[in-house]
């Protein structure tokens, strides 16, 4: 059972990973300055790279879209996963053994170690299978793509294989890699006879199945030949890697599209996926050999940031009876989205890819644009089980779709469709009306208590309701400039800060107010972790107003003007002294304006206890300029 990753544990992880050789597998960073990478945005289109990463600080930041965070919040947005996940994938990329609270327990280093030659073998499989489609005993499988509406370019950007015919191909190529049998067994790519293992898939065309971070974990291949005595479709069997309740075949070409579009397509097969997405709909997704169920789901509310505030869920399913008692499963789950979902059925019966071949790619386009509203779906279809002209009909038909009405849960339409189902019924409106609210109200007497009304994972605000609120800090004022550096440097040079240097720093007054609060925090955070810039950064951005996060992860990542170290140092010293010189002479003008208020004559020793310190504070500026 797994826990709660031990915080020094992910400190640790957070530490020892290079954020610039993570970040480099998604996207080409160049050098910006010492120690500064940038490249295109991930989050956001653009054109001119305003991404910067700072490995020293172990922090990203889009001068454009504003996204920021550390390594482990980058792979988490990225790949889509849990905290959890990604701290557990990074501890893996390292070699870390994580350990966990409350007796709870994580991958050891040895179950690591075999899910990455799982996933090596998987590798290996996939390269084979691709290789093999090449292949003049292929034919068929190339055959059987042409006649489907696919070319050569479209089966390599979905990875399209073939299995070759006979029992050992892969088995052989698999061995030659080095792995034993007893690892070729847990994969799920090879069956066990009297004679020991051979290949499962034999003869037939191959598709990889990735998990949403690109990695191979199956496959499912389509028979070719007639005397294949298998299945249509035969999928990998549930190994560690494949879990088909927890997979959908295309999530790892379709996460973008999804979290940016707020959209997710679900259809039926494998060719209905390469056919809508080229065709335009990249956010199509299919489940493989199981029906759309409760962890498929949590996948699409992660990638769809299922919140309330938009997206939607469109499932396809053919006009026949299957795909309609399909669709009603479908709709059992509806409950548990806030995104909106919806049912794109064609009238023919003709799923995506017979569209797309039979009229093109614009009739798949307008396939899912005719989209219609589950609870509609759902509703005509309970109609159709009862004969409507007979008054039992219609009253039983009454029964089984109020209780539909009821669940649909915009309050503002469900009226609306109460009245729809009226004239579909032929029934009166305030017949229909009273017996959607007691639907309505048997509903309610079932669920449990209802909770604050915060959307999930949203904190609920302070007693008070006061959030704190800072202006952004005017560029052109050169006193807000200066504290901006100072700033800039304590967070990515901390080493900067070391010995006296810190107790003149933490004494420093900022006028500029987003400035002060970030000051604060460095001080709330002490001097004890100025001599590691990673988790500093991280115990500021702690510390810090929420509002101020992404002004912390802007200073900390921004390049220096300095091309080399020296310069660097040279830069720092330089910005520093600047800080104090300003504190020095804020300083000096309150103990001159004390000292015009003062009678000299009444208060000699006062007098020249002033005159002391002024002249002590001017000696420490003018070194302080000396120096830098």
């Amino acid at each position: 059972m797994a826990g709660l990753i031990k915080r020094e544990d992910i400190d640790e992880v957070r530490q020892r990973t290079d954020i610039k050789e993570v970040v480099d597998g998604y996207v080409t960073l160049k050098g910006a300055g010492l120690g500064s990478f940038k490249g295109l945005c991930p989050f956001h289109d653009e054109r001119s790279p305003s991404f910067t990463v700072r490995p020293q600080v172990g922090r990203y930041h889009c001068f454009g879209c504003g996204e920021d965070g550390d390594v482990i919040s980058f792979v988490q947005k990225l790949d889509h996963s849990s905290f959890h996940e990604a701290v557990e994938k990074l501890a893996a990329r390292i070699g870390f053994e994580l350990r966990y609270e409350d007796g709870g327990t994580g991958p050891s280093r040895e179950d690591v170690g075999k899910r990455q030659r799982l996933l090596d073998a998987h590798k290996v499989a996939d390269e084979f299978f691709r290789a093999q489609l090449l292949t003049p005993g292929a034919a068929e499988g190339r055959n059987f793509l042409h006649g489907r509406g696919f070319d050569r370019a479209a089966a390599e950007q979905f990875g399209v294989g073939y299995a070759p015919q006979g029992w050992d191909a892969l088995l052989k190529h698999l061995r030659g890699r080095g792995y034993t049998d007893a690892e070729l067994k847990l994969t799920g790519m090879f069956s066990e006879g009297n004679r020991g293992i051979y290949d499962r898939f034999r003869g037939r065309l191959i598709w990889p199945i990735r998990d949403i971070a690109g990695d191979t974990i199956g496959f499912g291949a389509r028979k070719l030949y007639e005397d294949d005595q298998g299945p249509k479709y035969l999928n990998t069997p549930e190994t560690t890697l494949y879990k088909k309740s927890q997979v959908l075949y295309g999530i790892d070409l379709a996460k973008r599209s999804i979290a940016k579009e707020r959209q997710l397509v679900v259809v039926e097969g494998y060719t209905d996926v390469m056919a809508c997405h080229l065709s335009g709909i990249t956010t199509a997704v299919a489940t493989c050999g199981t029906a759309f169920g409760a962890d498929h789901i949590k996948i699409a509310r992660r990638l769809l940031s299922d919140d309330g505030t938009g997206g939607e869920v469109i499932f396809t399913f053919d006009g026949d009876a299957a795909g309609q008692k399909a669709a009603l499963r479908a709709f059992e789950e509806d409950q548990r989205f806030v995104a909106q979902t919806y049912v794109a059925v064609e009238p023919t019966g003709a799923d995506p890819c017979d569209l797309r071949q039979a009229r093109g790619d614009s009739a798949v386009r307008d396939l899912i644009s005719s989209r219609r509203p589950l609870f509609e779906f759902a509703i005509r279809a309970s109609l159709k089980r009862h004969n409507l002209d007979t008054v039992e009909g219609r009253i039983a038909a009454l029964r089984e779709s109020a209780p539909v009405v009821a669940q649909i849960r915009d309050a503002g339409i469900r009226p609306g469709y109460a009245r729809e189902l009226a004239g579909w019924l032929g029934m009166p409106v305030e017949e229909v009306g009273r017996a959607v609210a007691v639907a309505a109200k048997r509903a309610a007497q079932g669920d449990a208590p209802a909770g604050s009304g915060a959307a999930p994972g949203v904190a609920e605000l302070p007693a008070s309701g006061v959030v704190p609120s800072f202006n952004r800090p005017d560029p052109r004022d050169p006193v807000a400039s200066m504290e901006r550096q100072a700033l800039e440097v304590a967070l990515q040079e901390p080493a900067m800060l070391a010995g006296g240097t810190w107790d003149r720093f933490s004494a420093a007054g900022f006028r500029t107010p987003a400035y002060q609060a970030v000051h604060d925090a460095m001080r709330a955070s002490g001097p004890g972790l100025t001599g590691d810039p990673v988790r500093w950064v991280e115990q500021v951005m702690n510390e810090v107003p929420e509002p101020l996060r992404p002004l912390v992860s802007e200073l900390a990542v921004v390049p220096l003007p300095a091309s080399n170290a020296e310069g660097v140092l040279r830069y720092c010293r330089d910005i520093l002294a600047r800080l104090f010189e300003l504190q020095i002479t804020r300083v000096k003008a309150d103990k001159m304006g004390q000292l015009q208020r003062l009678d000299a004559s009444s208060h000699p020793e006062e007098f020249q206890r002033l005159n002391r310190e002024l002249m002590l504070l001017e000696m420490e500026r003018r070194s302080l300029r000396s120096d830098a």
